[in-house]
C-alpha cells in the first residue's frame, strides 16, 4: 500500500460517518493483539481545549524525559499530524505501513470500522511499537462511546471542560453532554476536571465518586500576575513564573490544567519538576488555535467552531486589538449553532468574508453570509475558499487591519497554502 492508497482507504471508511459504539474498534484492537492494554495513557475528553492541552502536556512530559505519544483529531497540517512522537508527527512511510497493516485486519471483519475507529486503534498500536513511556490520547467526540475509550486503567482521565456541541449525538443539555464525557472515568483511576460549569461539575464529580476515582478540579486561588501579549502569555502559579508562546486568552486555562495534571502525575510516581513544566510550556507548539501566521498585516487563524469557542475567540480579539475593527474570514460546519456568531462577533468586524470548508458537513458560504448581513454587518460569500482568502487578505492589507480567520480546522491547511502565495 502506498501513502496515497492509505489515505484513500481511510477516505472510503469515512463514508460511514460517525457511528457510536465500541464493538468494531474492540474487535479490530483484538485482531491487533490488544495494544491498548500495553500502553500507559492520559485520556483526554472535553468540548474545547483537548488539542492545546495535549500539546502542552506532551511537551512537559518530553522535557521530563518520557518518550510520549500523542493522538489528536482532526489532523491539521496533514493526515500524519494526528500521530506524534515527542511532539513530532510521524513520517509518511511509518503512517503508510501502520494503516496498511491495520487495513488488512479490517478486511477480515464482517462489519468494517469507521475512519476514526481505524485511526484510534492504529494510535495504540503505534505507541506500543514505538515503546512510548506514556501517551496523551484525545477523544474524538464525547467519551463513553468514543473509539479511544477502550482502556481499563488510564494513568489519568482529563475532562478539559463541558460545553454545548455535537448535540445530535451527545444530547441537548450540559448534563447529558457531561455524562457522555464522564464515561472516560475508570474505577480507581484519577480524574481531573478543568471546566467551570456547575452542572457539568456535578455530573463529573458524581461519576468519580461512583467508581472511586480520585477527583481534582480547576482552582485559580494560587494564580496571579497574568499578562497577555501578541508574543504569548505569562503568569505566576504558587509564586513561580510560567511563560506560554501560544495566543488566545483560553490558553491560560489549558496551561493551568497541565500544571495541575503534572502535580497529579508526580503523586503517582512520575518525575516531573518545576523546570520540566516551565520549559515544556515555554516550548509548546500547536497549530490553528489563535495562531499568528503573519504580522504585516496581522493574520491569525483560530479553529473556533462552536459557540463557546467563538466566545473565547471574541474575547481574545478584544484582548489583543481592543476596539479596533478587524477583517474576518469564517467557514463552519452546518451542524454548528452558527446563527449565534453574528451577535458574538459583530462588534469586531469591519467586514466578514464567508467560505465553505472542504468537508461534506460544511455550511454553504451564502447561508453564513446571510446571517451577518441580516445584522447589518458587511459580508461577502465565496464558493471557492482560495478566492475568499485572497479577498479577505487584500481587504485587511489595504486598510492595515488584522485578518482573523475563524471556524473549522478542516480549512486550516488550504488557508495556509493560499496565504503563503500572497
Amino acid at each position: 500500500m502506498t501513502y496515497n492508497e492509505a489515505k484513500e482507504y481511510l477516505k472510503a471508511a469515512s463514508a460511514k460517518g460517525s457511528i457510536l459504539g465500541l464493538e468494531r474498534v474492540v474487535e479490530l484492537l483484538h485482531l491487533m493483539g490488544d495494544p491498548q492494554e500495553k500502553v500507559k495513557v492520559i485520556h483526554v475528553a472535553g468540548t474545547n481545549g483537548k488539542g492545546s492541552f495535549g500539546a502542552m502536556m506532551t511537551s512537559v512530559l518530553r522535557e521530563a524525559g518520557y518518550k510520549t505519544g500523542g493522538f489528536s483529531s482532526p489532523a491539521i497540517t496533514d493526515i500524519t499530524d494526528s500521530y506524534r512522537i515527542n511532539g513530532t508527527e510521524i513520517s509518511h512511510e511509518k503512517f503508510t505501513e501502520l494503516i496498511g497493516w491495520a487495513a488488512e485486519l479490517c478486511e477480515k471483519m464482517d462489519e468494517k470500522p469507521t475512519e476514526f475507529e481505524i485511526m484510534a486503534a492504529a494510535a495504540y498500536e503505534l505507541f506500543y511499537r514505538e515503546g512510548c513511556d506514556i501517551a496523551v490520547i484525545e477523544c474524538g467526540m464525547g467519551g463513553d462511546t468514543d473509539a479511544t475509550n477502550v482502556i481499563n486503567k488510564p494513568v489519568l482521565s482529563v475532562i478539559t471542560n463541558v460545553q454545548s456541541d455535537h448535540c445530535k449525538f451527545l444530547g441537548n443539555t450540559i448534563a447529558e453532554i457531561a455524562a457522555h464525557k464522564a464515561g472516560i472515568i475508570k474505577e480507581g483511576c484519577p480524574v481531573f476536571f478543568g471546566g467551570d460549569d456547575a452542572e457539568a461539575f456535578e455530573v463529573v464529580s458524581a461519576k468519580a465518586r461512583e467508581v472511586g476515582a480520585p477527583f481534582r478540579f480547576m482552582d485559580y486561588s494560587d494564580v496571579s500576575g497574568v499578562r497577555f501579549s501578541l508574543d504569548g502569555m505569562e503568569f505566576d502559579y504558587k509564586d513561580k513564573l510560567y511563560k506560554v508562546p501560544l495566543l488566545g486568552v483560553y490558553q491560560l486555562n489549558n496551561a493551568l490544567n497541565v500544571i495541575f495534571c503534572s502535580e497529579i502525575l508526580t503523586k503517582k510516581g512520575y518525575n516531573i519538576d518545576y523546570g520540566d513544566i516551565r520549559r515544556g510550556l515555554a516550548k509548546t507548539e500547536w497549530h490553528g488555535r489563535f495562531e499568528m501566521l503573519r504580522r504585516d498585516p496581522y493574520v491569525i487563524f483560530d479553529g473556533a467552531h462552536n459557540p463557546d469557542g467563538v466566545r473565547f475567540a471574541s474575547e481574545s480579539i478584544e484582548r489583543y486589538f481592543g476596539r479596533k475593527k478587524v477583517a474576518m474570514l469564517i467557514g463552519v460546519m452546518a451542524d454548528k449553532d452558527y446563527r449565534l456568531y453574528s451577535e458574538m462577533l459583530g462588534n469586531h468586524a469591519a467586514k466578514v468574508f464567508t467560505v465553505k470548508p472542504d468537508n461534506p458537513r460544511a455550511l454553504d458560504s451564502a447561508s453564513l453570509a446571510k446571517v451577518f448581513s441580516e445584522k447589518n454587518i458587511s459580508a461577502e460569500s465565496f464558493d471557492v475558499l482560495a478566492d475568499g482568502v485572497k479577498a479577505a487578505y487584500e481587504y485587511a492589507k489595504s486598510r492595515n487591519i488584522p485578518l482573523i480567520a475563524l471556524g473549522s480546522l478542516y480549512m486550516y491547511r488550504e488557508f495556509n497554502e493560499v496565504l503563503r502565495s500572497l
